[in-house]
């Protein structure tokens, strides 16, 4: 596929985008103005008791969390065991939510009993800015998924932990998995999970096969929006919205673009994207996707590298150190979930993880499965969420006789 149409609108983007006015823009892509949090826009309505929650990073952040519990009367009485949901990269805590009650992990999940968290990191819709920075500071977006783990899904865990005075499930996709590898790797997070599911795992990135990032890392565009002052990359913008109207105006229709970034998928319902689009995408950081393009050049699961002069001072090492995945502890139960059809977590790439864990995870591979179809499939509930929760029962029949 000819991605230069795609670099194109990239480009168009950068040039407009520290002068993005509020002038009227096309509708398609922008939700109306949020009120509310998710539990009023997604949950709710589809009869699921949930609250709202807030907690503080340790370097400020404000962090929102939903918690949601069964539509079932049944059920409904007792909380389950607590599972923390932890999003995927331009997304947030809605992203569970997006099918139908019989297809979304988030609503499966409740449903089966257990107590389930949403979390969502930094400046992303349904998390609360900072004590003290706008958005609209560059400091505001002075982070990577480094800090993601190792301040919002520590600060998530602690705060779950704390409500619940129980040990947690953890649930990852795509980012999520990087943040939660990188975080079990520091005992004093990991002592609060009780096992992890992680679906599309990364912890490598130098074999993705997606044609279209590989271009943008070739022509240093993480780089290059840095150099040019843009901190934050929202496509939710007015210019953003543009550009992606532009891009999905029906000649070149949205599923093709999303399978040019992540692969073929096989099975979610294309005739819902305008309603995900609704949702999607949430802003990130150009520091992280700085960090993520890294990971790719290098092919290392490293911290942040800010250069050499620059690392001696952050790190006292010229390099930045390494999370070693080795040292995620053996008595923590995994399960992972990928596929042959996966263009960001490749099947190579999650080899080399298996290869330095030192545990032997739970594993399912389905050969036609694409880094979406985990999350959004149409089958995904028989697929893949029926495989996850009789991991997750298991290992809780497991402790219950320790």
């Amino acid at each position: 596929m000819d991605h230069s149409g795609a670099l194109a609108a990239l480009i168009m983007f950068l040039l407009f985008y520290a002068t993005d006015s509020v002038g009227a823009v096309p509708q398609l892509r922008r939700k109306s103005q949020v009120t509310g949090g998710l539990c009023a826009h997604l949950i709710q309505s589809a009869g699921f008791p949930c609250t709202e929650h807030l907690t503080k990073t340790k370097d400020g952040y404000l962090l929102g969390l939903q918690r949601v519990s069964s539509s079932s009367t049944i059920v409904r009485g007792e909380m389950g065991l607590p599972v923390l949901l932890i999003h995927g990269l331009f997304m947030a805590g809605d992203a569970w939510f997006m099918n139908s009650a019989s297809e979304s992990l988030g609503f499966i999940l409740a449903d089966q009993g257990f107590d389930v968290w949403v979390g969502n990191v930094r400046g992303t819709r349904w998390s609360h800015g900072h004590v003290s920075l706008s958005v609209k500071n560059k400091e505001f977006w002075d982070w990577s998924w480094e800090d993601l783990a190792l301040y919002d899904l520590a600060e998530m865990i602690r705060y779950v932990n704390s409500i619940t005075k129980a040990k947690i499930f953890v649930v990852g996709h795509s980012q999520g998995t990087i943040m939660s590898l990188a975080a079990f790797t520091k005992p004093d997070i990991v002592e609060m999970v009780q096992a992890a599911a992680l679906l599309c795992p990364i912890s490598y990135l130098n074999h993705i096969t997606t044609d279209f990032v590989l271009r943008l890392v070739k022509m240093r565009f993480d780089e290059i929006i840095l150099a040019l002052g843009i901190h934050q990359l929202n496509f939710k913008s007015n210019m953003g919205t543009q550009i992606m109207d532009m891009m999905c105006d029906g000649r070149i229709h949205c599923d093709i673009w999303l399978s040019a970034i992540t692969g073929k998928n096989c099975c979610f319902n294309d005739s819902r994207i305008d309603f995900y689009l609704e949702y999607e995408p949430h802003p990130s950081s150009s520091k992280n996707l700085h960090h993520l393009f890294q990971m790719i050049r290098k092919g290392s699961f490293s911290m942040y590298d800010y250069g050499m002069w620059r690392n001696l001072m952050h790190y006292n090492q010229p390099k930045p150190p390494v999370f070693d995945i080795s040292q995620i502890p053996t008595s923590l139960p995994l399960w992972m979930g990928y596929g042959g059809n996966d263009a960001l977590a490749d099947v190579i790439d999650v080899q080399h993880t298996l290869k330095e864990l030192k545990s032997k995870p739970d594993l399912l591979y389905i050969e036609e499965y694409g880094h979406i179809d985990f999350l959004l499939s149409i089958k995904a509930n028989e697929d893949v969420y029926d495989n996850m929760i009789r991991f997750f029962n298991s290992v809780q029949k497991v402790s219950s006789y320790k």
